[in-house]
């Protein structure tokens, strides 16, 4: 009687699991650069049943759910007209020092800190650092599709786009950056990405299905909390008949 509990309890918990990625989401759906969750669910240990059961039934202990990593589809480059945003179109990354290790990153919102290095909307320097010259106003800075980065005409720096070979493996640190991992494989130099000059991706998070994985959660979750109710009623009949 207790392993319909645990079952039904169980898929509760892979319910919040789920519910919880797709809640990530949708408040990012305006976050620059942002890729969605993507959760799995895979099903527990089977064990032979009671005794009196056949050999061959075997019941199950519920289901799990796993992270498979994030959807990098692309997401759609929205101008801004501002010389510092850049957005990726391809697969690529560009590299930032990040808590003093490497870190990757789409979101192209860049700034320019007080000693004119190039950093990200959260203070992450560029990686190989990029510095303007004192006294660069943002109008005189050009970007290239190949990251090369110019003030004035002069060269100063290249934004480097990387990329990995299992980008699903890349683990999330926040802030719309990545860190390299086993599962990922090591950076390399991304050779199919260009950067767009006064554009910013935005999130690949499509609203309404994110709406309809929330819903479809929300159920999934009252189902296996109404199998509880049931097995609880059922245990309660089985004392009253056993008394």
């Amino acid at each position: 009687m207790l392993e319909g509990l645990y079952s039904a309890a169980a898929g509760m918990a892979a319910q919040q699991q789920r519910l919880d990625a797709v809640s990530n989401d949708i408040a990012n759906v305006s976050t620059t650069g942002y890729k969605k969750e993507r959760i799995g669910f895979r099903d527990l240990l089977y064990s032979v049943a009671g005794r009196g059961a056949a050999a061959q039934i075997r019941e199950g202990a519920g289901s799990a759910a796993d992270s498979l990593g994030r959807s990098l589809g692309q997401g759609t480059l929205q101008e801004t007209d501002r010389q510092l945003d850049v957005a990726i179109e391809g697969p690529g990354f560009i590299r930032v020092r990040h808590n003093g290790a490497a870190a990757l990153t789409r979101d192209g919102s860049l700034q320019v800190n007080a000693a004119g290095q190039l950093m990200t909307s959260t203070g992450d320097l560029v990686e190989p650092a990029i510095t303007l010259p004192q006294g660069t106003t943002d109008d005189q800075v050009s970007i290239g599709p190949n990251g090369v980065v110019s003030v004035a005409g002069r060269q100063v720096g290249t934004i480097q786009l990387v990329s990995v070979r299992s980008p699903e493996g890349l683990t999330p640190i926040g802030n719309s950056l990545f860190a390299a991992s086993a599962a990922s494989g090591p950076v390399q130099s991304a050779t199919d990405s260009q950067l767009h000059q006064g554009f910013l991706e935005s999130s690949n998070v499509d609203i309404g299905d994110a709406m309809v994985d929330m819903m479809d959660s929300q159920r999934s979750f009252q189902l296996a909390s109404k199998a509880i109710q049931m097995q609880d009623e059922m245990a309660g009949i089985a004392n009253g008949v056993k008394q």
